[in-house]
């Protein structure tokens, strides 16, 4: 009679944060499965639970706070980790049970506190089913961070506190891996990290070799060899997120234009009077930004630009956010986000005189938000009657598909509603004539 292997522990894991959140739970799920681990879709049949918290904004620590609690009430066994384990003391305050808790990107500590949880019986490693890096993205796309941490000490940011100083990874490992997500599948390589235009400042001096060529760790190096990668199925996609807007940044644009890299950019400008930069610590020389953006739509006239600003800053007069709203008329960026300022424990700007009443960050806020939607879908209309490049993310039972073009980036920009599209599959990049638009959406069908 056969001997029954033991079962291996399961862990469950909630993610919250940014996509560079998702990819540390990536990692430590994937160290997990290599080490025996299974994995659980649900708090119920779970060993331990994971819970990789945010700790950006305050409503976010909420947000967090909220996980952990929901965790230790469906589970009991919880330990966290993230952004928010730098605050461990307010988290033991308000869940003295939680098993342990773990920093951002402490990949060590945190699985460490998985085996001491729920240790691995003996030779239940044996039920273990080889596997590529565990992902919590589809298949067709993926996250692939090239460094942690920040050098900027913007006022109103606390990464540089959570997450430390810039650390680039190794570009041949960066390529490494790319190259291995590209052969399981992915079409759409999404690069991240807290400031992906420092990339290599701090290893400048140290190029590596990568297939007989010698790549110099620098934004504008990576980019061309990632964009040079080849797959089953042709080129993946490659796109840049989180670009500080240093002048090097115009080295890739004729990246875009050759069709290395996607014609998107996402910079984070926050603000456009020089008064409020200043105030923030960013650069502040708007009209410099307003040349560069015409020079860029020059080189590559296909470029999209997306944002993010923050209004109620501190000492933000309504002359400042009239210039705000001047500069965007102008700018006519293609995708705006904006954030109502919050005060974070620790942020240099919480000491800043003249706080913006909540109801005029509410109104400006809106203002924003009504002008940005309007120049959005003036853009989007202009590209009814086209043929464009879209990537397939869903296909329903309807005979419909949704996708994404080249100036979308999953689950923050717009989106592709396809008709007659049933033929299609799930990470497939077709040809999509454009039939109608909204201020966020186009509609279309597969040529």
């Amino acid at each position: 009679m056969a001997t029954k292997l033991p079962e291996a522990p399961k862990v469950g894991m909630v993610s919250l944060g940014c996509p560079k959140n998702l990819v540390d739970s990536e990692r430590i799920l994937t160290k997990l499965r290599s080490d025996g681990y299974a994995m659980s879709a649900d708090y119920a049949g779970a060993d331990v639970v994971l819970v990789n918290t945010c700790g950006f904004l305050d409503s976010a620590k909420e947000e967090s706070l909220e996980a952990i609690g929901e965790a230790i009430a469906e589970n009991g066994r919880v330990i966290v980790t993230g952004c928010m384990g730098k605050e461990a003391e307010v988290i033991r305050a308000r869940f003295p049970n939680v098993l342990a808790v773990t920093g951002a990107h402490q990949y060590e500590e945190v699985v460490g506190a998985v085996h001491e949880a729920a240790p691995m019986p003996p030779n239940a490693f044996l039920n273990l089913v080889p596997e590529a890096g565990l992902k919590l993205t589809p298949r067709h796309y993926s996250y692939l961070k090239i460094s942690e941490g920040c050098n900027h000490r913007c006022a109103f940011c606390i990464i540089p506190a959570l997450r430390g100083d810039l650390v680039s990874r190794r570009p041949d490992a960066i390529l490494r891996e790319a190259e291995k997500l590209i052969e399981a599948g992915t079409r759409e390589l999404l690069v991240i990290s807290q400031d992906t235009s420092a990339y290599g400042v701090d290893i400048r001096k140290e190029p590596r070799m990568w297939k007989g060529q010698e790549i110099v760790p620098h934004m504008t190096d990576l980019a061309r060899a990632l964009g040079q990668l080849g797959g089953p199925e042709g080129r993946p996609w490659v796109r840049l997120h989180y670009v500080y807007p240093y002048p090097h940044v115009d080295q890739v644009i004729p990246l875009m234009a050759e069709g290395l890299v996607l014609p998107y950019l996402d910079i984070p400008f926050q603000h456009a009077s020089p008064g409020v930069l200043r105030a923030m610590r960013r650069p502040a020389n708007e009209a410099k930004v307003l040349e560069r953006l015409a020079n860029w739509r020059a080189i590559c006239p296909d470029i999209a630009i997306r944002s993010t600003f923050v209004v109620g800053f501190p000492g933000e007069t309504e002359a400042d956010f009239e210039y705000l709203m001047e500069w965007l008329a102008e700018a006519r960026l293609d995708r705006v986000g904006a954030f109502r300022f919050e005060p974070v424990e620790g942020a240099a700007a919480n000491a800043l005189p003249n706080p913006v009443p909540e109801e005029v960050k509410e109104e400006r806020y809106a203002r924003l938000m009504e002008l940005t939607a309007r120049i959005s879908a003036e853009k989007l209309e202009a590209r009814v009657g086209t043929t464009i490049d879209a990537i397939i993310d869903e296909v329903d039972p309807e005979g419909g598909a949704t996708g994404r073009s080249k100036a979308d980036a999953p689950e923050i920009d717009g989106q592709v509603f396809l008709r007659d599209a049933g033929h299609l599959a799930q990470g497939q990049i077709v040809r999509v004539r454009v039939e109608d638009a909204d201020e966020h959406d186009l509609y279309g069908v597969p040529v």
